[in-house]
């Protein structure tokens, strides 16, 4: 069997099974493409509550990264439990900083981000995931954080809004993905 990749104006490249029965390894004269460089994690497993109308770090759910080319992304994966004091609508709200600058879907105009907490359970958090492909265009080290911020009531991380210890952990993983 042959399999050709053709070129986006001219060529082709053509991968031909050999004529010999059995199992065989192909490497592609492709590299330097997705290649993870580097992987930075924080787990956050205490608990964290705020009460504040504007957007505050969570402690313990901060990275920094030092890209090394202006050329290179950033993948963060968020993993977050989240509750809330009250059953109100949308009374909690996070969002992914880079260094100051929020990133990928902060709207400033709504307040919107990603956690729009509004009913509420009395002993479970609810787990939010969100996952953000950034290009800081830097070499220089930068901090990746969560923020949170309620329009009323007391958010939770990692716990209930009944208790006081906490049930599940939270994470930020950056990723450096190489051009």
């Amino acid at each position: 069997m042959t399999i050709r990749l053709y070129g986006a104006t001219s060529g082709y490249t053509e991968i031909d099974a050999p004529a010999v029965a059995g199992n065989n390894v192909l490497t592609l004269p492709f590299s330097g493409f997705g290649k993870v460089l580097q992987v930075v994690s924080a787990t956050k497993v205490d608990a964290f509550s705020t009460t504040s109308t504007s957007f505050v770090d969570v402690t313990g759910l901060s990275v920094s990264i030092t890209p090394a080319s202006t050329s290179n992304k950033i993948l963060i994966i968020l993993n977050v439990g989240v509750a809330h004091s009250t059953n109100d609508t949308n009374n909690t709200k996070g969002k992914i900083m880079r260094d100051s600058t929020p990133i990928g879907f902060s709207e400033p105009t709504t307040g919107r981000a990603f956690i729009h907490y509004g009913t509420y359970n009395d002993y479970d958090p609810s787990t939010y995931s969100m996952s953000i492909l950034d290009s800081p265009e830097t070499t220089a080290s930068t901090v990746y954080k969560l923020q949170l911020a309620v329009s009323a009531g007391t958010a939770y991380i990692n716990r209930s809004r009944l208790g006081t210890s906490a049930l599940t952990i939270s994470s930020i993983t950056v990723m450096e993905v190489a051009e």
